[in-house]
């Protein structure tokens, strides 16, 4: 409108105070707002933002951050404080109560769980990601593993996640289970042999695992691949071959608690099929699930 004065200056002032009362009942009353103004915002400001909530594993900490501020650039929608923790863990906060609106656990076997309960919409489900399970030691270490069972033969603790709630620490027990060093082939149902039963380190998360190897309080540790790319004073020793444990996979899904539930599937889509997210999730160490 400013523009649109500046051009017309030839008007006359007596010209425009002959029009004003016309012009002003047209409007309302209202006056003029510049070109370039909030006006044209108004209604999309009107509709509320939506904030997200998220609960995620633990080894998710370090890539799922910079996907969220991914999609806030891109489509307004911001996150809570998101949750990482052990899945188990988080399922249980869900029976609690917990609002939430997308869950992403570590296993199948908890993500059943969670569905089981009827606290995920399971027709939102997805397989989102693949990792591998591996043998760490510290950084630098001489530490040497080359197959499952040298963990016997290490002078020293082993860190394993608690099976109960860390879906690592099931992984890990089959993996032994594999070579005879465990009794149950579930990886939460048995008992450790011998050869290792004192080496054994509980772990409350994956990342407390990672933590016993790096500060040397154990001399190996079984963790997820992407977990070296998210602590430091750790490396891969071994990988531990994909027919010696269930096939780790990290579902994803839109809870029933929440109030969002379309924008919540559309956080996960974008998460399986935009190209940046994709270079994020590969910078550290996850795949997505075919």
């Amino acid at each position: 409108m400013f523009d649109m004065v500046s051009r017309r200056g030839f008007v006359s002032l007596s010209a425009v105070a002959a029009t004003s009362l016309g012009l002003a009942g047209c409007s309302g009353g209202k006056t003029s707002e510049p070109a370039g103004s909030d006006a044209g915002s108004a209604e999309a400001s009107s509709k509320k933002a939506v904030e997200l909530q998220v609960f995620a594993a633990n080894s998710l900490e370090k890539a799922l951050p910079e996907v969220q501020e991914l999609y806030t650039d891109q489509t307004g929608t911001t996150f809570a404080d998101t949750q990482f923790k052990a899945s188990g863990d988080l399922v249980e906060q869900l029976r609690a109560g917990a609002a939430v609106d997308v869950l992403i656990t570590a296993s199948k076997g908890t993500m059943d769980d969670a569905e089981t309960a009827e606290l995920v919409d399971a027709d939102t489900r997805e397989d989102m990601f693949v990792n591998d399970l591996v043998i760490i030691r510290a950084k630098g270490s001489d530490t040497k593993v080359e197959a499952i069972a040298d963990v016997a033969n290490l002078d020293g603790k082993i860190a394993i996640g608690d099976a109960k709630t860390v879906p690592a620490g099931k992984y890990a027990n089959q993996a032994l289970a594999s070579v005879d060093l465990y009794t149950g082939t579930e990886g939460d149902d048995g008992e450790y042999a011998p050869e290792v039963a004192d080496k054994v380190a509980l772990a409350d998360k994956v990342g407390t695992a990672a933590a016993y190897v790096s500060t040397g309080d154990c001399v190996a540790g079984f963790v997820y691949s992407s977990d070296i790319f998210r602590y430091d004073g750790i490396e891969e020793a071994f990988v531990c071959p994909e027919d010696s444990h269930k096939p780790i996979v990290y579902p994803g899904a839109v809870a029933e608690s929440s109030e969002h539930a379309d924008e919540a599937k559309a956080f996960i889509d974008f998460c399986l099929s935009n190209k940046k997210a994709q270079k994020i999730w590969a910078k550290y160490g996850f795949e997505l699930s075919e």
